[in-house]
């Protein structure tokens, strides 16, 4: 193990409370959209697949799904054209963020995340300024997890092919290269484990401590900025 942090359980956790938002399945919709373009099947395209399990996840009714995959595919026409973009930050104690968002405004979006990382302590940065200072990866989360059977899943993680792993309580944090993360899910699945999330994400290649003061500033921020239906994910280089 590379001693990864508790943030991402931290952070993992935290996005199960954020499920009970109002604007959750907005996020989510725009997120199954996007995936869709590439497909409608999500036996064929596992970027759907990691959408819809996530959106079951927080139990997103069945017909705001099948909407999304529709509008995605074409099948479904509303007049939105949904576009990706990537904002790069510093927050409190001087914390690198990405901010991923999924707009169909790309100046009302830039507005806003900027105006929230003014009013709150955080500083916009012109593109490439800090997403070189994180790396892709994947990581698939396997919960309720026994005492008597970490051990098992302990070697069923290494034998997948994970680069890395930590547990924390009943829950095991799995990491992948990026391009991996299919093939380790289907292995872990195969072998019995019940995988509750599986998704890309970006981890800061260098991670730094902050105060309290500055934690709770950033966490402060960092919800701001999820209040918004356009963000759907937020990273840090919080250690």
């Amino acid at each position: 193990m590379s001693g990864h942090s508790k943030w991402s359980t931290i952070k993992h956790k935290k996005a199960i409370n954020d499920a009970k938002r109002a604007n959750v399945f907005t996020k989510y919709a725009k997120i199954i959209e996007v995936a869709a373009r590439n497909g409608g099947d999500p036996e064929m395209n596992f970027g759907l697949r990691m959408a819809i399990d996530k959106a079951r996840s927080i139990n997103m009714p069945k017909d705001n799904i099948e909407r999304a995959i529709k509008r995605g595919t074409g099948e479904a026409k509303d007049g939105v054209i949904l576009e990706e973009i990537t904002y790069e930050a510093y927050g409190p104690g001087q914390v690198s963020m990405l901010i991923q968002c999924i707009t169909d405004n790309k100046n009302r979006t830039l507005t806003d995340v900027k105006t929230t990382l003014k009013k709150n302590k955080g500083k916009f940065v012109e593109g490439g300024g800090v997403s070189w200072q994180f790396e892709q990866k994947g990581l698939i989360v396997v919960e309720d997890i026994k005492p008597e059977e970490q051990e098992k899943i302990e070697m069923d993680i290494i034998e997948s092919g994970a680069d890395d792993y930590e547990f924390d309580d009943e829950m095991a944090m799995i990491y992948t290269k990026g391009n991996e993360l299919k093939k380790v899910q289907d292995t872990l699945e195969n072998a019995g484990l019940k995988i509750t999330e599986a998704k890309i994400i970006f981890d800061a290649k260098d991670k730094i401590s902050v105060s309290d003061e500055e934690l709770a500033d950033l966490e402060n921020l960092i919800g701001l900025l999820e209040e918004n239906d356009d963000v759907s994910e937020v990273w840090t280089s919080l250690e």
